[in-house]
């Protein structure tokens, strides 16, 4: 048995197509998750191509064919199919697909899958058996529905930026579209689970994901109002200034001191035992309570040494590590150990390093990962492989509905 595109091993979805009309990070990363797992990934792009082949990057022979960093490393393993929805003859081609597929993942606004007639009644009455997943920014209804929404845009609106920035008056972005990529393990997680209900049911079903929604699940542990509580309520985690980033001989050195058995192994470790038994110290919330006069008496004893030797120090006694950049975890001990970079050839790149799969699955690893598809990449062999003929297919080019 064979899943994915470039054939291998089955995995978990081997067998199932999902139709991506996704573009920008949410949405394809989603489909991607869905292509690890072994399900055959088309995705499906407008003849302008999705947006994110056009962030700035600094990759060799970008100009050659408008790929970027952010594109490659969102969509691995799919088969690209260049088809214009707004001609009636590309509409009839994604209807054909949608007739065989077994998921449908799309990012418009709310208002747009009618407009284009690739909405959820319409499909349905197509295949019935349709998992359609449809990620929007606010959600489908309410007053903000129909906007477009972005991760940094969330960020903001959701408290994320003031968490992170530490008050309103100093709001900070958490880089490296952290919500989009959440976001897209619910998306996975969630079409994972429809796919299971349907071999229940037979039948599919609609599911609804935001970067809204999103926003306020990655803060559970902050979205929690008491009714006899104020506006100013305490809601981060509270652990102190002991727990985080501090400055070393050379480099920085994360440290996490939350529990008490923690602490006292910092304070023997770095050779200070009495601060264990000091008073201030005695739990959590009285060392955060003291941190202003905590802080400059470990950063003293951190002074010593090195980031990276103070990592070797503590080992598995203080949960700790030096702060690195992410063009050390290509060749880090650890990431090679569980063989979570491969090396990819692509038409116009060249050979790249890039991610594996998030998770190993003993018996159904699935395919190995493939290259991102250059824009149309597999427009003739998709459409072949719904029935049109070559004749059909070069009328289809011809007419630019088809790249």
């Amino acid at each position: 048995m064979t899943g994915g595109p470039a054939g291998g091993p089955a995995g978990p979805l081997d067998g199932i197509t999902v139709l991506d009309l996704c573009s920008y990070l949410a949405g394809p990363y989603g489909c991607t998750l869905l292509a690890d797992l072994g399900a055959t990934v088309i995705k499906i792009e407008s003849p302008q191509g999705d947006m994110l082949r056009q962030f700035p990057s600094s990759l060799p022979n970008q100009a050659k064919g408008g790929e970027s960093r952010f594109f490659l490393g969102t969509n691995r393993g799919k088969r690209a199919l260049a088809l214009d929805l707004k001609q009636p003859e590309g509409l009839a081609v994604l209807h054909r697909m949608v007739a065989s597929a077994d998921v449908l993942v799309e990012n418009f606004r709310p208002s747009v899958p009618a407009r284009l007639g690739i909405d959820y009644p319409r499909l349905r009455a197509i295949n019935p058996r349709l998992v359609y997943a449809g990620l929007t920014g606010y959600g489908d209804e309410g007053p903000l529905s129909d906007k477009g929404g972005f991760d940094q845009v969330l960020q903001c609106l959701s408290g994320m930026a003031v968490f992170q920035g530490g008050g309103a008056d100093t709001p900070q972005l958490v880089l490296g579209s952290v919500l989009d990529y959440f976001t897209s393990a619910l998306l996975a997680y969630g079409v994972a689970a429809a796919l299971f209900q349907r071999e229940r049911s037979g039948t599919g079903q609609y599911l609804s994901l935001s970067l809204l929604r999103s926003a306020l699940t990655i803060q559970a542990g902050r979205f929690v109002w008491a009714e006899s509580e104020g506006r100013d309520v305490a809601r981060d985690s509270g652990t102190g200034g002991l727990t985080g980033i501090h400055p070393t001989k050379r480099g920085a050195l994360y440290i996490s001191v939350h529990s008490n058995h923690f602490f006292a192994a910092l304070c023997e470790l770095i050779g200070r035992p009495e601060l264990a038994s000091d008073p201030r110290c005695a739990t959590m919330r009285s060392r955060a309570a003291h941190a202003a006069e905590l802080v400059p008496e470990v950063r003293a004893a951190l002074a010593e040494r090195t980031a990276l030797e103070w990592e070797e120090i503590f080992g598995e006694r203080v949960p700790c590590a030096a702060v690195r950049p992410i063009e050390d975890m290509f060749d880090h001990p650890q990431v090679l150990a569980e063989d979570l970079v491969t090396t990819l050839d692509h038409p116009v790149v060249g050979r790249y390093r890039t991610m594996t799969k998030p998770i190993k699955f003993s018996d159904t690893p699935g395919p190995a990962p493939t290259a991102s598809p250059t824009f149309g990449q597999h427009s003739d062999e998709v459409l072949a492989a719904h029935g049109y003929s070559a004749a059909e297919i070069a009328s289809l080019r011809e007419r630019g509905i088809v790249r």
